[in-house]
């Protein structure tokens, strides 16, 4: 059921999005007390409220911080800093990040026709405790149960986790080491008349989810051929682009790939980033960019959950961010591409030098994975569950991945991103004797 009641629902351009909204999502309304958290650190220090129930920050125990970098450089918290760091913020993230990584966003992807800027049209951005909270509040605005939402599979597990229990349909869009396959995303639309019309009981798709870049587990990156053409079909057939992109500064070549924002010309793209991999996943900070009628229920759905990310963690990536300012954040992701780099060209050294007789691979161009095809082994889920611990080797079944996880899979993924090259030649070598033992 899709959302009532919006028909002047925000536009953007020539796109109306309260056709793409769930019941749910349509419903949401802004918290009063949350609004007025929000004013309240928008004004002046003169204003007397008594509205918020922020408790007092002089109760807490915590005074000061300062947390030393590899570099020698120090974020500090000195004792009004941290009273802001350990109180309520505001829901769409703290100003100042939100600011930063809105102009960083212009610089890496530079939207043809809309910007941050209202002259320009309405993107925005918000604040997530990690893309994951990203994508499962996107999956809820836009998906309502009987759905038909695509997809490439196999993909990541937490995708499927997020989207299965809300219902719907997920049409799996065969890809290859070059990501998804326009011409079979065509041959799959071609059900559907781009005019409205479709087989009975079978709704037209509203949505595409990919990971373009590094994609987990296939560690499969998208050509820009591919992206223009997948994006002339979701014009087209008229469905928004979820473009979940958490390993794209983990791209080993330069240029970096130009992404589905970056040829958004309609406002059809929603985009998540993370921090996880290049500065901490323990920090939880992500982002979500896409039209501002979209986000902005993103943020109504995080006020009634989450209500914000950690604030202490916002200000402290956001004194980092400042103090590097862009070049210097850049260098920092120079360093962890480089290292990344290293670690996927040793594991490349070791599957040629113990896997070549018996599984088949295609060297990732980002990311963090390698997914390995097993040669005459049908399913990999008890070789790896249960065997593979016996040679105290472990990597994850490739089941795992697909829409039905109790398919028989012939293929693992093998992470590169936390072994020693030595640790991952000898992984590699027990993963070797345990095929041939299995065959």
């Amino acid at each position: 059921m899709e959302g009532q009641g919006l028909e002047q629902a925000p536009q953007l351009g020539n796109m109306n999005y309260s056709r793409f909204l769930t019941a749910v999502s349509a419903a949401r309304k802004p918290s009063p007390i949350r609004l007025l958290t929000e004013l309240q650190q928008l004004s002046p220090p003169t204003l007397i409220s008594l509205a918020g129930g922020a408790p007092n920050p002089n109760t807490f125990p915590f005074l000061s911080a300062s947390i030393k970098m590899k570099t020698g450089e120090t974020v500090a918290f000195d004792e009004t800093m941290m009273k802001r760091a350990l109180q309520y913020s505001g829901s769409a993230g703290i100003p100042e990040l939100v600011s930063w990584m809105k102009e960083l966003q212009k610089r890496l992807h530079e939207p043809p026709t809309i910007n941050f800027t209202p002259e320009r049209g309405q993107l925005e951005m918000c604040v997530t405790t990690g893309s994951q909270e990203g994508l499962c509040k996107v999956f809820e605005m836009l998906v309502n149960p009987g759905d038909n939402v695509l997809l490439d599979a196999p993909t990541y597990s937490g995708t499927l986790a997020a989207l299965q229990p809300l219902g719907c349909n997920i049409v799996n869009v065969p890809s290859d080491q070059h990501g998804m396959l326009p011409d079979a995303l065509k041959d799959i639309l071609a059900q559907w008349d781009p005019a409205g019309a479709h087989k009975p009981d079978s709704p037209r798709p509203k949505v595409l989810y990919t990971i373009p870049n590094g994609g987990n587990p296939t560690g499969a990156s998208m050509t820009l051929e591919r992206k223009q053409k997948v994006y002339e079909l979701a014009r087209k057939y008229d469905f928004l682009i979820i473009e979940d992109d958490p390993y794209y500064f983990l791209q080993f070549q330069k240029p970096w790939a130009p992404t589905f924002l970056s040829l958004d010309v309609d406002g059809r793209v929603i985009r998540t980033d993370s921090f996880s991999k290049i500065l901490s996943s323990g920090l939880r900070i992500g982002f979500v960019t896409g039209p501002k009628p979209l986000v902005d229920r993103v943020v109504l759905h995080i006020q009634a959950s989450t209500m914000h990310t950690s604030t202490f963690t916002q200000l402290m990536v956001s004194q980092l961010l400042h103090a590097w300012g862009q070049e210097g954040f850049l260098k920092h992701i120079d360093g962890v591409v480089e290292f990344y780099k290293a670690q996927r060209n040793a594991m490349l050294s070791s599957a040629d030098k113990w896997l070549k007789d018996v599984a088949d691979w295609h060297a990732p161009a980002a990311g963090m994975f390698l997914w390995i095809k097993l040669k005459g082994i049908k399913d990999t889920q008890q070789l790896i569950m249960e065997k593979a611990l016996e040679k105290e080797v472990l990597l994850v079944p490739g089941g795992v991945f697909n829409i039905h996880s109790s398919e028989p899979c012939p293929y693992v993924r093998a992470a590169f991103s936390l072994s020693s090259p030595q640790q991952i030649d000898e992984a590699f070598k027990r993963l070797s004797a345990l095929i041939k033992e299995a065959l």
